[in-house]
């Protein structure tokens, strides 16, 4: 591991700096942007620039070969989901180093698989988990501990653990958000946290950028909150699962009218896309709308007291 002060154009100060706003590797480093290292270690661009550059050489992000790519994503972890159909269509569970959204009207199930991947994270692998732990940021006041005991006794654990190998966070603007974020990495580097939830990870920013005036400055944020995002899941090899709400269309006439919030910038910066929707006798219907790797398709399951199930 290289220390910040071998690094050309670090001193011992600026060194400080920077572990001070929760640069605590090099990786981290090298991913920064030059006005984030600016503001953060209060330096001027041509010593950011700098600083970046040799972060960078020292990590060594440059090409490497598809073979190599390939053998680090057989070693992605999954968390199952507690449905076999649904683990199915998503190629064996939510995986780490990457953003899974699910989006869908209130009541669709979001939130209740939320709760869910925040129990089985903690099983171990042989069981569908990554013997890990969780942290939940809620946007929403949606988070239920006495859903996660529930859950937990149905797979036979003990509650009162698993709700202490929770985390949670409740946001109240979409600054506090962001920053929440930034902190999980502290988190997420000393205490083995496997999974991060954002519910819902567009409430907030719906609720403060309001009209199309603010529409650009929202989506910019949005996109910097996201990259955040997928930031730490590749740097802490973490699962990332956000929910995220739906609005309607009035120009459909034909068809499903709702889209999810966010737009382009959401939809293009996910690795993998989840539509919920309710069906009959309390089932959901999970349609993957976008992957990398895999095809569209479609699962049914349910949501009953033990949680989520076929």
């Amino acid at each position: 591991m290289v220390d910040f002060e071998e690094l050309d154009g670090v001193g011992p100060a600026i060194a400080e700096k920077l572990r001070s706003a929760g640069y605590n590797s090099v990786e981290n480093l090298a991913v920064a942007t030059t006005g984030e290292l600016m503001e953060a270690a209060e330096v001027g661009m041509r010593v950011a620039v700098k600083v970046i550059n040799a972060a960078r050489e020292a990590a060594n992000m440059g090409y490497e070969r598809a073979t190599k790519v390939m053998e680090r994503r057989r070693n992605l972890g999954r968390i199952a989901t507690g449905s076999a159909s649904l683990d199915k269509i998503i190629d064996g569970g939510v995986e780490t180093q990457g953003v899974t959204e699910a989006y869908g009207q209130f009541g669709s199930g979001k939130s209740q698989l939320a709760h869910q991947l925040c129990v089985n994270v903690q099983l171990p692998p042989e069981q569908g988990g990554l013997s890990g732990k969780a942290v939940y940021i809620d946007t929403e006041n949606t988070f239920r501990p006495e859903r996660i005991a529930q859950m937990a006794r149905a797979v036979g654990m003990d509650p009162e653990r698993v709700l202490d190998n929770i985390y949670v966070a409740r946001a109240h603007t979409t600054d506090h958000q962001m920053l929440l974020a930034e902190k999980a990495t502290d988190i997420a580097k000393n205490d083995g946290v496997r999974l991060l939830v954002v519910d819902s990870v567009t409430a907030m920013f719906r609720t403060e950028y309001c009209g199309r005036g603010a529409l650009a400055e929202r989506q910019q944020k949005l996109g910097r909150h996201i990259a955040t995002l997928h930031k730490l899941a590749e740097l802490n090899d973490l699962a990332v699962f956000v929910t995220n709400q739906v609005q309607a269309r009035p120009d459909v006439l034909f068809g499903d009218p709702t889209v999810p919030v966010g737009g382009h910038v959401l939809g293009h910066a996910t690795t993998a896309r989840i539509y919920l929707r309710k069906s009959k006798a309390n089932t959901r219907t999970a349609y993957l709308v976008d992957h990398p790797g895999l095809p569209p398709e479609s699962a049914t399951f349910q949501i009953v007291e033990a949680g989520i199930r076929d």
